[in-house]
């Protein structure tokens, strides 16, 4: 009795020769073999397959045609010794057929070059018994069974080697078809191919470069490393290029197919194929050119959502789909990433009961077929007519392509791509279907690890940054962050807002150079010290200064820039030092702008003894000023200067009344090699402005009275109500008494008083913070005086200022 196995290997196999028996029934071409190499990849797990044949010299197995993904995925070489110790060498000397599993292949000498995982690689010799050879790459986890040898025996039968310096087929040149010389540029076309290109039979001149001078420039590159002999290598390849049209209509695209075919004795190498008219997509595309610019695109796809947009592009289009959906597979549920077309009338019913965010999920329980599909690990079809769940049926009825994506072992997601009308699959297409599915699965699961990796270094760096700024008298600030996307480690750009005392305000923007933990931790540690030394009351050249001798005592090889702004909100002025880096930009309320061009200091932890100069910033209500890192102003491509000219410009169209969208703005053409961190600050100007009074305390026997005589005839003018007088005179009197008892040097008393709330400070050299006592006994002398400050006082404190300390308390002046 034959079992089900049995049976369903020998009906895949009936399948294997029916389709080739097909592919070799048709007329000679150069795509013969190319096609009989495909059938490995549709009726087997194999991703690529490859033949090898023996060079001229006899020395070596070189490479004549591949299909699938492209050979440097798995580290394949263009051609082997004959006497290596290569898979295909063994099959070209033994005539053995070889199945290598991970560990066998381990043992290869070129097993480094291989990517980590669960490789197979299968090496048969090819049917003439010309000493070529078949090799076959799979990352299926059981490799190639039992079907797929007996389908890759087929296939290598089914393979005929041409001989080298003859061509395949031996016919006048057809009108779609070309021959290049190697040596000369000579090239023998078919007149439609010289429509084509807008020429008459008398007027092409044979020369290769005439063609080419027809071409659209940015597509010269490309097409040079077709025609140029030193960037060839034997086999197939294929390309799509524009070529102008002589009534300057949109450029015409064509696709070029050839194969660079190695000269006999005496003759040169040529490359010989056809050229055809591809403006209008058709539906037999082949798979070549589309999984080739499939691998580009993801190779440089970051996120999940770029692989996503990049399958869409490279299947939707090709294969005239009505839609096509791409889901990471997450525990027992797709998670859609992208939808196309993404409105939710173009999917089934239970798709759209499952939207719950910007794109839907739903269990794969629901859809028994799918989740056998993912079991399989196979991309199956199904076309019209097939009996289907309801959540799959709606998809495709006119057919259903699903593309399991899996990579080392796990099953990442899925892919479906349905029709609306009946769909005929053709063996391109399945080969195209075949071969995206290996690769957009390792991209997937490339792309989901960075997506959480930036997730969590992200994270990192707004935890190092202020979780929110400061509400300002008399301005707003805004800020924005944006991480590079190249890379997963952290920057070291940072931005800062600092209140200082007085209506001051210190607008800190700063960059350490590198990316990585260390310029993390520098950073934090700049942007402490930064914010403790303007706390202390030092002036922003003095803060600068001791940032820089803190970070060369740090002993660390990095450097860092910084440009540090003190603005004073009262008077509308403001001092700008910069240590190595861009300056600030400023926008005029008439919209005029102004790069703040200024004498800087060297880069902070670059020079021990180094000088900050200070430079002075006119500001009046409007005027918006602008702090970068050299992420937004300078780029491989754009040159520092040219990128501060360009935000000025920027900022000078902006509305500055929005500064949260003026700041989006700025950072939408962000180049996102490098970390981008940006500071906006408009001045208002304040509303209502303070009334100040200051007094240094002589060191006399009468100092309290005279200081209480002082701030009675100033709040007499300042019209304060009597009780809250007399209240803040015990409040002077017992704050400068401590100061002159307990500490030497000078002591200034400063009263300000903004609206109805007047505060009272008192500063003193003394860095010693005074101590509210816990208890007082009966007999005590002393210590009643932080305490009566305290009862009066609606709030009160100390803080650090420049060689000392102020003590302050803040009274209402009106109940």
């Amino acid at each position: 009795m034959v079992s089900q196995g049995a049976a369903e290997r020998k009906a895949r196999a009936l399948r294997v020769e029916v389709a080739l028996r097909t592919v070799l029934g048709g007329p000679a071409s150069p795509e013969r073999m190319r096609r009989v190499l495909e059938q490995a990849l549709v009726f087997s797990s194999a991703s690529l397959a490859a033949v090898y044949t023996p060079g001229e010299d006899g020395d070596l197995l070189c490479l004549i045609e591949s299909a699938g993904a492209p050979r440097t995925l798995y580290g394949l070489r263009e051609s082997y010794p004959l006497d290596g110790r290569s898979p295909a060498a063994d099959v070209h000397r033994t005539g053995v057929p070889l199945w290598l599993d991970p560990e066998q292949l381990a043992d290869c000498p070129d097993s480094r070059r291989m990517p980590a995982g669960d490789v197979h690689l299968a090496a048969l010799p090819v049917g003439d018994g010309d000493g070529g050879c078949l090799i076959a790459v799979s990352e299926h986890p059981r490799g190639f069974d039992t079907g797929d040898r007996a389908c890759l025996e087929l296939v290598a039968e089914a393979v005929s080697l041409p001989v080298p310096g003859e061509p395949d087929e031996v016919e006048e040149l057809r009108a779609n078809s070309f021959s290049l010389a190697m040596d000369t540029g000579r090239v023998e076309v078919g007149d439609e191919i010289l429509d084509l290109f807008g020429l008459r039979r008398h007027d092409f001149d044979g020369r290769v470069e005439t063609l080419l001078g027809h071409t659209v420039p940015d597509d010269l590159p490309a097409l040079m490393s077709v025609v140029e002999a030193d960037h060839m290598s034997i086999g197939e390849r294929e390309l799509e290029f524009r070529v102008l049209r002589a009534d300057g209509g949109p450029p015409r695209w064509l696709r070029l197919r050839g194969r660079l075919l190695p000269g006999a004795e005496g003759h040169p190498a040529r490359l010989a194929g056809t050229v055809a008219d591809v403006s209008t997509v058709r539906s037999g595309v082949t798979d070549v050119a589309r999984v080739q610019r499939l691998a580009a695109a993801l190779a440089t796809a970051g996120t999940v959502r770029d692989v996503s947009q990049a399958v869409v592009s490279a299947l939707r289009l090709p294969l005239r789909a009505d839609r096509i959906a791409l889901a990471e597979l997450e525990n027992d549920r797709l998670v859609v990433t992208v939808l196309d077309p993404p409105e939710p009338e173009s999917w089934p019913e239970l798709w759209r009961l499952e939207w719950r965010t910007e794109w839907p999920d739903a269990p794969v329980r629901t859809m028994p077929t799918l989740a056998a599909a993912l079991r399989e690990g196979r991309a199956r079809i199904w076309p019209a007519g097939t009996p289907l769940e309801p959540a799959l049926a709606d998809v495709g009825p006119g057919g259903l392509a699903v593309l399991p994506l899996s990579a080392g072992g796990r099953m990442a997601g899925a892919c479906l791509i349905g029709w609306d009308t009946p769909h005929d699959f053709g063996p391109d297409e399945r080969a195209l279907l075949t071969a995206s599915a290996g690769l957009v699965g390792q991209a997937l699961m490339r792309a989901h690890a960075f997506d959480a990796e930036h997730e969590l270094v992200g994270m990192l760096q707004r935890q190092l940054l202020p979780r929110r700024l400061p509400k300002l008298p008399g301005a707003v600030a805004v800020a924005r962050y944006l991480p590079a996307t190249a890379g997963l480690e952290v920057g070291g750009d940072w931005y800062d807002v600092i209140p200082l005392p007085d209506n001051h305000v210190a607008l800190v923007i700063g960059d350490v150079q590198g990316h990585s933990t260390g310029a993390a931790t520098l950073m934090g540690q700049m942007r402490t010290a930064l914010r403790a030394y303007a706390a202390e009351g030092h002036p922003p050249d003095v803060v600068v200064s001791h940032a820089n001798r803190l970070l060369m005592e740090l002993e660390t090889d990095l450097f860092a820039t910084c440009c540090y702004v003190e603005v004073d909100l009262e008077a509308g002025t403001a001092w700008c030092v910069r240590a190595g880096h861009p300056p600030p930009v400023l926008r005029h309320p008439d919209g005029a702008t102004e790069i703040a061009e200024s004498d800087g200091g060297p880069p902070l932890g670059v020079v021990t003894q180094a000088d900050f100069p200070m430079t002075p910033l006119r500001l009046v209500p409007g005027t918006v000023i602008a702090l970068t890192t050299d992420g937004l102003v300078e780029s491989a491509a754009m040159d520092i200067d040219t990128g501060m000219d360009r935000l000025a410009h920027e900022l000078s169209v902006s509305d500055p009344a929005h500064l949260g969208l003026v700041a989006d703005a700025l950072l939408g053409n962000a180049h996102r090699d490098d970390d981008v961190a940006l500071l906006l600050m408009r001045y208002d100007g304040m509303a209502v402005l303070p009334l100040r009074e200051g007094w240094t305390v002589w060191r006399v026997p009468e100092a309290a009275r005279h200081a209480r005589r002082f701030t009675r005839r100033s709040l007499r003018a300042w019209g304060v109500p009597a009780d809250a007088t007399d209240a803040a005179l015990l409040v002077v009197s017992e704050l400068v008494t401590n100061a002159l008892v307990h500490t030497d040097g000078p002591v200034r008393l400063d009263l300000v008083l903004v609206g109805h709330r007047l505060r009272i400070s008192v500063t003193d050299t003394s860095a010693r913070t005074p101590v509210k006592p816990t208890g007082l006994g009966w007999e005590a002398t002393g210590g009643r005086g932080i305490l009566l400050v305290e009862a009066v006082s609606d709030t009160w404190g100390t803080l650090p200022v420049s060689g000392g300390k102020q003590v302050w308390s803040e009274l209402l002046t009106e109940g």
